[in-house]
């Protein structure tokens, strides 16, 4: 996510670092370098023009020549603006009496279904009870796209023949959604320009026979200042109260994510980070200037491991660990618990200090890395994987063959396995001196 801008402001941030004071001079150096970097990421001229502007007045105050490390104030300061630029976080709105209508609306292909079906599972992990509704009824298949992904999240959908106007489908829907107890309902609407005026007044129509509570337009991430253009467009003609931004992951630069609440003053609400049903995230606009400035994203990777870890089994597997008695079903069951989370690449960019690391691996390697560890243990028998000892050379042979990998594979796990219970006994028995610098009480 936003690599490519991540990778020019450090190369800044580097520079500075290596200089004990700061002076003016050096300040307009670094951030005439920052400008050109945040311009490459098709963010906004003005908006990069005022965010600068706000930087140079701090980082030239006393702020920063009193400081005892100049380069990490300014690093500090870029972070204090840029969440300043990406505005208030802004949660969904669902006061008052339900059901609450939400209206997804924006431009082909950016996602909307996907999107809708997303955010219904977000809803229903918070207790809500979403009904989607398939409002377009002008893309082949938009309908059967909808009700497919339903079913795979076990939520309703309120479909009509494509004959019917999709106005009258939505009041429909919320009808339905007052007598059936359910509290949002989703509106997947007919993607469409913002120029066409016809479909425009389609949504205006939707909305008002809906009165919903969010209006969300659904953009993606990697049309950059285009991405702007129609959010600021859409906003002038229905009255946007939130954005989606999609294919953050696979976004290098940033420019939209920086750009559209400044420009339009719509709050970002929900950011998708993945094809997964399960890939989007509430926006929190530090956790993402964190992330920009390389510096991680842990409360998100603390939340990611909290919806999908069983924290019974995980204290469990902890005990076992430090008891020496964990096996290689422990193992595989905590790594299928990791893939959950999502890719290990995306999880690596979330602790401090791997990011570099995350980004220098080829963008699937670890992943299939835990798939052929899976694929090893899987071939294990029961009594092999409870008690590894058991493992000598013909029954690593037999597994290498099963699992498709290669005898020397099957070993190197095997030693990754032992090494990480010599390192488990040596912590119960308080050998750790070394180990770990810089953790209290188990290296100092």
């Amino acid at each position: 996510m936003f690599d490519t801008l991540t990778d020019k402001l450090n190369a800044v941030f580097k520079k500075l670092s290596g200089k004990g004071k700061l002076s003016e001079a050096d300040v307009d150096a670094a951030l005439r370098e920052v400008r050109l970097a945040l311009l490459e990421a098709d963010v906004n001229f003005k908006v990069v023009k005022d965010l600068l502007a706000r930087v140079r007045v701090r980082a030239v105050g006393e702020e920063v020549m009193r400081s005892l490390s100049p380069a990490q104030t300014v690093i500090k300061i870029v972070n204090d603006e840029l969440i300043a630029t990406l505005g208030e976080p802004a949660k969904i709105d669902l006061s008052g009496e339900p059901p609450h209508v939400v209206m997804l609306i924006g431009l082909q292909g950016a996602g909307k279904t996907t999107a809708a079906a997303k955010l219904a599972l977000q809803l229903r992990k918070h207790q809500q009870k979403p009904l989607l509704v398939a409002a377009d009824t002008r893309r082949p298949a938009a309908i059967q796209q909808l009700q497919t992904l339903g079913k795979q999240i076990d939520i309703p959908v309120h479909s009509e023949p494509n004959t019917v106007p999709p106005p009258t489908i939505c009041a429909n829907a919320v009808k339905r959604a007052s007598d059936g107890a359910y509290s949002v309902v989703l509106l997947d609407t007919a993607g469409r320009l913002h120029i066409d005026d016809d479909l425009m007044r389609e949504l205006e129509e939707v909305k008002q026979k809906t009165h919903p509570q969010e209006v969300l337009l659904v953009v993606d991430a990697m049309t950059g200042q285009e991405a702007v253009r129609v959010a600021d467009e859409f906003h002038k003609r229905v009255g946007l109260t939130g954005l989606i931004l999609t294919k953050v992951d696979g976004d290098a630069r940033g420019g939209a994510a920086l750009s559209v609440r400044s420009v339009t003053g719509v709050p970002i609400k929900y950011l998708g980070t993945g094809e997964k049903t399960d890939a989007l995230e509430p926006f929190f606009p530090d956790r993402l200037a964190s992330r920009i400035l390389g510096m991680g994203d842990v409360l998100t990777l603390i939340e990611k491991a909290q919806e999908t870890i069983n924290q019974e089994q995980a204290q469990k597997a902890a005990e076992k660990l430090l008891k020496a008695q964990f096996n290689f079903e422990d193992f595989l069951e905590q790594l299928q618990a990791i893939k959950k989370m999502g890719p290990l690449s995306q999880l690596l960019g979330m602790v401090p200090g791997l990011n570099q690391i995350s980004k220098e691996l080829p963008a699937d390697v670890t992943d299939q890395q835990m798939k052929r560890i899976e694929a090893i243990i899987n071939s294990m028998t029961r009594q092999e994987r409870q008690f590894p000892e058991v493992l000598n050379g013909s029954r690593r042979k037999r597994i290498a063959l099963g699992s498709g990998t290669s005898v020397q594979e099957v070993n190197q796990l095997m030693s990754q396995f032992k090494q990480m219970q010599r390192m488990m006994q040596q912590i119960k028995s308080g050998k750790t001196r070394g180990m770990f610098p810089g953790i209290p009480g188990l290296g100092i």
